[in-house]
Formats: C-alpha cells, sequence, structure tokens
C-alpha cells in the first residue's frame, strides 16, 4: 500500500527537522490543520499542498511520483496508473527526472470534474501551462481565462493565480515552474486552506 500525502508530508518534514509550527508560519495554514493532513483525518487543496511543498523545498509532484526510478534515467515512461483521479480533486505526475538541481520542474496535472474555485497564491518564479485535455478556467490575476486543448500560457508567478476544473470532463495540463532551491514562498493574498 502506498503511504498517503499526509503520511508522506510528516516524513519529508520530520527528515527536514521542521517542526508544524515552523511549516505554518511559511505556509500561513494553522498548526492544528496541518497536524489533521499529517494523520489522514482532513482533505488537502492543491494551493495547500503547493504551499507545504515550497516550505518542505520539493516539487508538488515529489507526493505523486510513486516509486522512484533510481540511477540517473532521463527517460521517462508515461505512467499507467490513473485510479487515484476516482478519490482526489486532483493528481500532480513529476514528470522530472533524476537531473541534479533542476533549473525547470515539469508537473502533469489532472484535474476532478466540477472542481471549486481555489484561492489564488503566488510564489517565485515562472509558470509555463499548456493545455493538452479538457477545459482549464486559470485565475489570474482579477480575471478569467479559458483555456482548451493547444492552449498555452507563460506567467510570472508572482501575480496572484490558480487553476479549476469547471466542467463535467477531466482536464489534464502540463505544468512546468523554474525551479529554485533558496526559492521562499510569499505570503498569499488571503489565507484560508
Amino acid at each position: 500500500m502506498e503511504p498517503t500525502i499526509g503520511v508522506l508530508i510528516k516524513s519529508l518534514r520530520v527528515g527536514k527537522k521542521k517542526t508544524l509550527k515552523q511549516i505554518a508560519e511559511k505556509t500561513q495554514l494553522s498548526i492544528s490543520f496541518l497536524s489533521q493532513v499529517e494523520r489522514g483525518k482532513s482533505s488537502i487543496t492543491l494551493e495547500s499542498l503547493k504551499k507545504i511543498s515550497e516550505a518542505l523545498g520539493v516539487s508538488p509532484g515529489y507526493f505523486f511520483s510513486g516509486e522512484s526510478s533510481g540511477g540517473n534515467e532521463q527517460v521517462r515512461r508515461a505512467s499507467k496508473e490513473r485510479s487515484g483521479l476516482l478519490h482526489a480533486p486532483f493528481v500532480y505526475e513529476d514528470l522530472s527526472s533524476d537531473l541534479a538541481n533542476p533549473t525547470l520542474v515539469p508537473i502533469l496535472v489532472t484535474l476532478s470534474p466540477h472542481g471549486e474555485k481555489g484561492t489564488p497564491f503566488v510564489h517565485q518564479g515562472q509558470e509555463f501551462i499548456y493545455v493538452l485535455e479538457g477545459v482549464l478556467t486559470l485565475l489570474l490575476g482579477e480575471e478569467e481565462h479559458d483555456l482548451f486543448p493547444g492552449d498555452s500560457i507563460h506567467m510570472d508567478s508572482s501575480v496572484p493565480h490558480n487553476w479549476v476544473n469547471r466542467t463535467g470532463e477531466v482536464t489534464r495540463f502540463l505544468c512546468v515552474n523554474s525551479h529554485d532551491s533558496d526559492r521562499i514562498p510569499i505570503a498569499p493574498h488571503s489565507a484560508p486552506h
């Protein structure tokens, strides 16, 4: 049985000798919420997972990448497993190889139908999105944009943003973030999780 996101978060946090309080301060999420997520008592949203990932210095795909390929393999084979989508509002698949100190982090994101509007958040770097399937609603600043298969956007990640699937079909897109090992999360404009 694969470990849950909560177990992975706790294991990574403990391994990096970080307290719940330290993660709460970096993410602006409550200690009680973080504790509930780690114990599997509360579900987590996409924006909360991104905040936690940044506070722990990993890509959000870390929590969904499954087994490590090991070695120095640069070719990544397609994943056959998509069953997680039945139980989660989103699935991240980390497409990066075992390249040391990557400057780009490619992630395949699959959003379940009828997602709710997320809270826009900001972070350092840039983000590139390319829609593969379905309709992706991009919340960017005060605007909303519907992106269709083949549409893309390259944006500054310091602009408040998030994405949502408001359709009855699955939406899949490629998201590539610039990765800075010293990146510091920028406080979101609103803090709900």
